[in-house]
């Protein structure tokens, strides 16, 4: 089996049996989604952006730091906010998008571990130490937005994560108090198959993994 029908056959993964999800669920998760470059008009209601978060809220971060900031641009006025932080390429698929999402991270996060890790004080550890705040902050923002675009997917959406965007500007519209800071973007959606490219090749086991 080739690297393409490998991420795009439709053969349930093996696993301890009761336990694996199906293979349905994990083409939808990953062997048949695809990150999005165009979008049909269908909008998205605000109930299902929060369904979407309650889902991505649950995955797991270091002490439970859960820096992640989301920043659902919902209507066409937000989005008009971001255009000009975008690159060129990335203009029109995200003004056609129903939802862009800016994911963020939060550098106050440790005021927040009484409350999300109450076992341990561990605000300690983070208070007056800038680079350990913005280490873990940035690993595990990172992390969140992944678990985002993964219950996004679970919930039926279609994603069209990006990096191309001036990172100054949307600090300076978003979050000027300095507080949050943006990582990366996400378009939400409804994807529009006629507009998506390719699969790209992914590296093989034995390129990418060891097993010591």
């Amino acid at each position: 089996m080739n690297d393409e029908s490998a991420v795009a056959g439709a053969q349930p993964a093996i696993g301890e049996p009761g336990r694996s999800i199906s293979g349905e669920a994990l083409d939808q998760l990953f062997r048949k989604a695809r990150t999005q470059n165009g979008w049909q008009p269908r909008p998205v209601a605000e109930e299902l952006l929060r369904q979407v978060y309650d889902l991505a809220r649950l995955g797991p971060t270091s002490a439970n730091t859960s820096p992640a900031r989301f920043v659902f641009l919902h209507t066409p006025q937000a989005k008009e906010r971001l255009r000009p932080a975008l690159a060129p390429s990335n203009v029109e698929k995200t003004m056609a998008a129903p939802v862009t999402v800016i994911i963020a991270y939060d550098i106050e996060f440790h005021e927040k571990l009484p409350k999300l890790f109450p076992h341990r004080d561990m605000r300690p550890m983070f208070a007056g130490n800038p680079a350990l705040i913005q280490e873990s902050a940035f690993r595990n923002g990172t992390l969140q937005g992944a678990y985002l675009m993964l219950a996004a997917r679970a919930l039926g959406l279609d994603c069209g994560p990006m990096s191309g965007f001036d990172q100054l500007k949307v600090n300076a519209e978003f979050f000027p108090d300095g507080k949050w800071k943006s990582n990366f973007l996400c378009n939400l959606g409804y994807g529009d198959p006629s507009k998506l490219f390719p699969r790209s090749p992914r590296l093989s086991f034995e390129e990418a993994c060891q097993v010591l």
